[in-house]
Order: structure tokens, then C-alpha cells, then sequence
């Protein structure tokens, strides 16, 4: 399976219109991912922010025709938004920790976040995040935290999780303590943009909000 990840920015003023338009193309999108297999396919917002994630089997290719279908509805769109990501291209992964895949949903709750980069951090984010890989190692994370993964593009960071709510336990004083430590130290390289940390910080940001799922 292949993950994928996407980033665009709402033009002022073009919010209303954009979620107008989703739902516009929205048959004409899903018939579409249908048709080339495209699965777990979501839009998140916060602010003026979208992200958007899809799995798609390995080595999956468009075909000139699906190529174009693709091209023609992004075109009834797109006046309501800037490319943050490369257009058919991925962004650049920062962090993966896909443990094990829950194929059934229905008990995952989701978890999305977005933050901005401080200038010329991006290099020190990533190896910060290998280094969380380099100490899971060759071992599969059970859970609860499967198929997360984080990606950058234009010095933004996306990350998306999802987490078995069969899994989850109450926090301990020391694993608080190990996240307040972690992401008091991450404010050094980066910003928030979703209301993630509020609760350490007293800051007050933006929710982020899951615009539409496809499966």
C-alpha cells in the first residue's frame, strides 16, 4: 500500500466557495477514486489550510484518460486555492510510524494536526523525528497510534494518525511529563496552527475539521 498526502491553501475570502464546490464535485470526485482504487481518502481543514490524505495498492499509475478526468475536476475548484504541495507529486515524509494497519475504521479515532515551520528548521525537525524511528527500531508499534505519518511541504508540517480507541489508556504523570517536555522543546522549530498543545501553552488556535471521507 502507498500513502499519499496533499496541501493547498484557500484564497481569501474563498472558504464558503470551496466547501460549495467540494460538494459539487464531490460525485464526480468519489466515482473517480473509485474507479483507480483510491482508498481511506479525506480532507482536513484549519483555517485557511487543507490537507488531504489517500492509500492508493503499490506502484498504482493513472492512465492518460484517468489523467485527465483528474485534471478536469481539480479544474472546478481550483480558483478557490494555491498549491502549498506539488501537484502530482508527494510531500516530503517526515516521520512514519505506520505499526499495524486497522482496515475496519470503525474504532479509530482520528487525529490531525498542523503546524508552520520556524525559518531553516526543516532539516532539525526530520532529524529529530528519525531519531524517534532509530528508537522504535525494527519493532512494530501495536498501537494505539497505526498508520501515522507526517509530511512537509512550503514549511508546513501535516501530520495525520489513526488511533485504536481500544488501545488508548489513561495518561500517566510521566508520560504527560515525557509529551510536555517533547513538544515544549518542538516550539523552538515550529509554530502551531491547530489547537493541539493550547492546554500546555494557554494559546488559543484554530480546530481542525474533516471536510470529507471516501473509502
Amino acid at each position: 500500500m502507498e500513502r499519499h498526502a496533499f496541501a493547498m491553501k484557500v484564497k481569501t475570502g474563498k472558504m464558503n466557495d470551496y466547501r460549495k464546490k467540494l460538494g459539487e464535485i464531490w460525485p464526480e470526485l468519489t466515482a473517480f477514486l473509485d474507479r483507480n482504487e483510491v482508498k481511506n481518502f479525506s480532507i482536513w481543514n484549519a483555517e485557511d489550510l487543507i490537507f488531504g490524505y489517500y492509500e492508493n495498492a503499490d506502484g498504482a499509475k493513472l492512465s492518460a484518460e484517468e489523467e485527465a478526468a483528474k485534471e478536469a475536476i481539480t479544474a472546478k475548484i481550483q480558483d478557490t486555492f494555491d498549491w502549498i504541495s506539488t501537484p502530482g507529486k508527494d510531500m516530503r515524509l517526515m516521520y512514519h510510524n505506520f505499526g499495524v494497519v486497522r482496515e475496519n475504521k470503525e474504532l479509530i479515532r482520528h487525529r490531525m494536526f498542523m503546524t508552520k515551520l520556524k525559518e531553516g528548521c526543516e532539516e532539525e525537525y526530520k532529524r529529530r523525528h528519525d531519531g524517534l524511528i532509530a528508537q522504535r527500531g525494527d519493532t512494530v508499534d501495536p498501537g494505539p497510534d497505526s498508520n501515522f505519518s507526517i509530511w512537509s511541504a512550503g514549511g508546513y508540517i501535516f501530520g495525520y494518525d489513526e488511533i485504536d480507541t481500544t488501545m488508548e489508556v489513561e495518561e500517566t504523570v510521566e508520560s504527560r511529563e515525557q509529551t510536555v517536555e517533547w513538544e515544549m522543546r518542538q516550539l523552538g522549530i515550529m509554530d502551531w496552527i491547530t489547537n493541539d498543545v493550547d492546554w500546555m501553552t494557554g494559546d488559543v488556535h484554530a480546530d481542525v475539521k474533516r471536510l470529507a471521507w471516501h473509502n
